[in-house]
């Protein structure tokens, strides 16, 4: 017979210790980072639609148009980071974590429609049409490029020291700063591309050069672009968690002696910090309904202890001998628990 299924209880759930939330700490620290994104941006993207107008550059009015795409992916993440930490509800009982990764797939559909897209437009205008510069022209764009490399420059350093005090590129997991890192890394990269093609354009007076620079700056858009949807659709389809926390709920389970096996294990990230986690778990035979209610919350209270992510625990609780003796639902797997 099946165990009754438990779900972690608001007025039994453990205390944690006292202290400052670290994600707090964290979403103060990436909120700076993508406030000195945004106001490079904004700076770099008006200095290039002059120079771009100014010089008649399809390589700078790609690169502008690109500046204005971060720039606009920027004030979405700051809406993640806003909307993501506010408290469960009735209609959202397990909270609003996925805004993150919500709006970083908004932002990533930004770079490609904003950014990749016009950048292979202005690419396919300049062959078209040609591009009429001035030496004049040729110098403002490097002079703009130049500042706009420096000021990009400075942005990619703050993001990347941010993610070396979250525990490197590796590990990082919030969605809003691996956005950030790679927008200024791109646009150091775009700029480069830009800056090249302005100056063979200048060397040769081939303006495939300059066309040329614009398809490599929409492509690169485009790739970045799809690499960061990707990720944000996995997070809202419903990722597992994190292997390394997925390996502690499974030791925390093991190590509890009134458990015998633990038949099956699901977990889903609800946030950057925070992940469901429902267990089907038997039991050592001759426990009677008050010591098996006793079990349920205290390997509860022991794995939110030990896998802080853990907000939302659910058990199904069965018994070796009741899955011997009959094919129910919860003995064949076709029903989880409550």
């Amino acid at each position: 017979m099946e165990r009754t299924g438990a779900q972690q209880d608001p007025e039994q759930e453990p205390e944690r210790e006292p202290g400052q939330d670290p994600g707090k700490q964290e979403d103060r620290s990436t909120r700076v980072t993508v406030l000195v994104a945004l106001a490079a941006n904004l700076v770099i993207a008006a200095a290039k639609a002059v120079g771009g107008l100014v010089a008649g550059s399809p390589a700078l009015m790609s690169e502008a148009a690109h500046s204005v795409a971060d720039s606009m992916n920027e004030v979405f993440l700051l809406a993640a980071l806003r909307r993501s930490r506010r408290p469960a509800d009735r209609r959202h009982p397990f909270g609003y974590g996925k805004e993150r990764f919500f709006w970083s797939l908004l932002a990533a559909v930004g770079i490609f429609v904003m950014g990749g897209c016009f950048s292979f437009f202005q690419g396919y205008e300049a062959l078209r049409n040609g591009a009429d510069e001035t030496f004049d022209g040729y110098v403002i764009g490097l002079v703009v490029l130049g500042v706009a490399f420096f000021a990009e420059g400075l942005s990619l350093l703050r993001a990347l020291h941010q993610a070396r005090q979250q525990g490197g590129l590796s590990g990082l997991r919030d969605p809003a700063l691996r956005t950030v890192i790679a927008e200024d890394g791109t646009a150091v990269l775009g700029v480069t591309l830009a800056a090249a093609g302005m100056a063979l354009h200048m060397v040769t007076g081939d303006v495939v050069w300059e066309a040329s620079a614009s398809f490599g700056i929409g492509a690169l858009l485009v790739f970045v672009a799809y690499h960061l949807g990707s990720q944000a659709r996995d997070q809202l389809i419903g990722e597992a968690a994190d292997p390394e926390a997925d390996r502690r709920i499974r030791a925390v389970l093991s190590a509890q002696p009134e458990i015998d096996s633990v038949e099956a294990l699901f977990t889903m990230k609800t946030g950057l910090d925070s992940a469901l986690v429902a267990a089907r778990v038997d039991l050592v035979p001759g426990m009677d309904s008050e010591q098996v209610e006793e079990v349920a919350v205290r390997i509860k209270r022991s794995l939110a202890n030990t896998v802080t992510e853990a907000d939302q625990i659910f058990l199904d609780i069965t018994d070796r001998a009741a899955q011997e003796t009959a094919e129910s639902p919860a003995a064949t797997g076709e029903r989880g628990g409550a």
